[in-house]
């Protein structure tokens, strides 16, 4: 067998993370100054942070399509009652509710409705925005108000001159990587994305196991919106109808973790948070034209997921369930 025969499909995205990055250092002035990895770290903190609830969702056999629109959604929400003249404690308190809620009836909807996953949230993320913009609040962008000045540190703020943000989306991970790995209802997602009849003979209750890893994807949703507002002193909400939800489940599916569930854990993240960060860096010095880059993802994304059906064929549970 090969060398490359022998690695695993985080190894190879790894090698090609190097890669790229030796690449765009030959090619590219600047490119491996402290300055600019910094700043291409920082700039997928949130895209990694994502990654790490749909990860979840993923591992768990599920999807969250609805994912970036709870996220654009209720931080919106948060920051119009903020200038509201609402305080910012009830207003991140009900923000919070706001999103959790979701995450409870995405999770109902696919374990009790027994609705596919793809299909509940990508219905659940188009009804979230209409809610949103029509019940919640009128404007298409929501600026941080004065009040809620002290966030803007989430975003915008260092510690021993890194941004914040890696500090958050590293604690995230580790977060992550240790609810997954001791947690006794990590253990039990994992079991559940593995093999849901095998886990139900075993005695773990599966409908409420499958609605957690929905509320868990919620709660990360919502720190990302805090700090991908804190970044930019405001909340797009346009963000809900972007393509954005498609470069979280790249960071996913590229950096190894399988869509038959089970399989993966938070490195895998890291290491598909990493490439894409080299590649969009390199792309954004190189000046490539946006309607480009899409196309460059959307190629490595249809490459991931042919990757991902080889290396984990579908089995006869996966089609009894219906596609993720």
């Amino acid at each position: 067998m090969p060398f490359w025969g022998r690695m695993s499909q985080e190894q190879i995205v790894f090698g090609l993370a190097l890669l790229l990055c030796l690449g765009f250092a030959l090619a590219l002035p600047g490119f491996l100054t402290a300055n600019n990895l910094v700043n291409l770290v920082r700039s997928v903190s949130v895209l990694g942070i994502l990654g790490v609830a749909m990860g979840i969702v993923v591992i768990g056999r599920g999807i969250d399509l609805s994912l970036v629109a709870l996220m654009a959604i209720s931080v919106a929400w948060t920051l119009s009652l903020i200038s509201g003249g609402m305080p910012m404690p009830q207003a991140l308190a009900l923000g919070l509710a706001f999103a959790l809620a979701i995450g409870v009836l995405n999770g109902w909807l696919v374990a009790y409705a027994e609705i596919p996953a793809i299909f509940a949230t990508l219905a659940m993320g188009t009804l979230v925005y209409g809610i949103g913009r029509y019940f919640l609040f009128n404007m298409e962008v929501a600026y941080m108000p004065k009040a809620a000045d002290t966030l803007l540190w989430a975003g915008q703020g260092s510690l021993f001159g890194v941004p914040v943000p890696i500090f958050l989306f590293a604690a995230v991970c580790l977060a992550g990587h240790l609810f997954l790995r001791y947690a006794k209802s990590g253990r039990y997602l994992r079991a559940v994305g593995d093999n849901i009849l095998a886990a139900r003979i075993t005695g773990i209750a599966v409908r409420p196991v499958i609605v957690q890893q929905y509320v868990i994807s919620a709660l990360i949703g919502y720190v990302a919106g805090i700090i991908t507002a804190a970044s930019v002193a405001s909340m797009n909400t346009r963000l809900a109808l972007s393509t954005y939800i498609y470069d979280v489940i790249l960071v996913v599916v590229l950096g190894g973790i399988g869509l038959s569930g089970g399989s993966g854990g938070i490195r895998n993240v890291i290491v598909g948070t990493l490439l894409i960060g080299v590649l969009l860096n390199g792309m954004t010095i190189m000046d490539i034209q946006y309607t480009v880059q899409n196309v460059i993802k959307g190629v490595l994304l249809l490459t991931a997921i042919v990757i991902d059906t080889v290396l984990n064929p579908r089995d006869e549970q996966t089609a009894q369930q219906g596609d993720i």
